[in-house]
């Protein structure tokens, strides 16, 4: 199954990948991605074309590696990295600063459309130095969040030259990624194990509710919420478990997955098929974890790998809408955990699944897709 995956060495660390996302009606397949780069003399804001679908050979596989179609300069590290819309990118930089690149399709150009100066910093906006990483950034277009090592949290709209809000003390650790959880609200994760979410709505600078990992305030580094219920929400942090969160009930977890060796550095529900999960991490793997259910009958889509079947750990609640994600009947908690890259070394930044395409980036500066990912 691993020649349905193709790489392309690029001479650059990469930190984020992602798909651009597809018109509203569209049957395809994506076809474009951009990922951004750290911990390079010249970091880079790259778009690429994810290979040739006019190549397909004779059992529907495609041949041709992802080629650029244009990329352009990027003023340190690029933290985060998010599709505001089909043509414009938002770009969270370790200097603080957040700039929105737009890609002219006509001419396959990359231009900074605008740049929030040091959004993030330490001392005071106005010093030359004092810039504090933008570590987080998520898009809602037209609206812009945007979180911080200064543990600040910003609003921005895109067609507007300041924040629209800044929630200056919003944490006293680092915060280090955010997500939507609706229109008018939003999660964040610290480096003490927290949760937070804040309503937009109100004016007041407090979370409107905080949940924690018990015990160890291990760091949480990524956030995502489930695509259809908005109530389950997936995490994790420095010491590779991936946590599922009910945020209707109680302040913990639901459940703790023993996971990576190392730091979890992304964690993605599948947009439109949120029975299945992805994680990437430090320990140079990349797992997909599917709780569809039979999942022992059904043929396997990779044959090497660490596959292992795990069990959930149970709580108690009683569940009106039963996800797989938050079941508490040990018939239903089987699930397929697979390494889709066995035997990487490298740290895997970030990741990124829209239909059935995969596209992650490493330490071993390389990228890589794989577009056959339920084949």
């Amino acid at each position: 199954a691993m020649e349905d995956v193709s790489a392309k060495f690029v001479s650059q660390k990469i930190s984020r990948t992602r798909w651009r996302p597809l018109a509203a009606a569209a049957l395809q397949p994506p076809d474009l991605f951009a990922t951004g780069s750290w911990d390079n003399e010249d970091n880079r804001i790259s778009i690429w074309s994810a290979g040739d679908l006019g190549n397909a050979g004779l059992n529907g596989e495609y041949h041709g590696e992802p080629h650029l179609l244009c990329d352009i300069q990027h003023n340190g590290d690029v933290m985060d990295m998010q599709f505001l819309d089909q043509e414009r990118i938002v770009v969270a930089s370790s200097t603080g600063t957040v700039t929105m690149f737009r890609h002219h399709q006509n001419n396959q150009t990359l231009s900074a459309d605008h740049r929030w100066a040091k959004a993030h910093y330490h001392v005071d906006q106005d010093t030359s130095s004092g810039g504090a990483a933008c570590t987080g950034v998520v898009c809602n277009n037209p609206e812009i969040v945007t979180v911080g090592e200064d543990g600040r949290i910003n609003l921005f709209r895109a067609d507007q030259k300041d924040a629209v809000r800044t929630i200056d003390n919003a944490d006293s650790s680092t915060l280090h990624a955010v997500t939507f959880l609706r229109t008018t609200e939003i999660l964040t994760v610290n480096s003490i194990g927290q949760l937070k979410i804040w309503d937009l709505r109100q004016q007041r600078n407090e979370p409107s509710q905080i949940f924690s990992l018990a015990g160890d305030r291990v760091p949480l580094h990524c956030v995502d919420r489930h695509p259809n219920q908005q109530h389950i929400v997936a995490t994790g942090g420095q010491d590779g478990m991936l946590s599922i969160w009910d945020i209707r009930q109680g302040t913990m977890p639901v459940s703790l997955l023993n996971a990576h060796e190392a730091e979890m550095w992304e964690v993605h529900f599948h947009p439109s098929d949120p029975d299945h999960l992805f994680t990437c991490s430090e320990d140079g793997s990349l797992w997909h974890w599917d709780t569809s259910t039979n999942v022992s009958e059904k043929p396997s889509f990779l044959h090497q790998g660490g596959r292992s079947t795990a069990y959930l750990s149970h709580s108690t609640m009683n569940q009106s809408v039963v996800s797989a994600w938050l079941s508490n009947d040990p018939t239903k908690d089987r699930m397929e955990i697979t390494n889709l890259i066995p035997n990487q070394t490298l740290s895997v930044n970030s990741l990124d699944v829209l239909g059935p395409c995969l596209v992650y980036g490493t330490d071993a500066e390389a990228i890589y897709v794989n577009r056959q990912l339920f084949a």
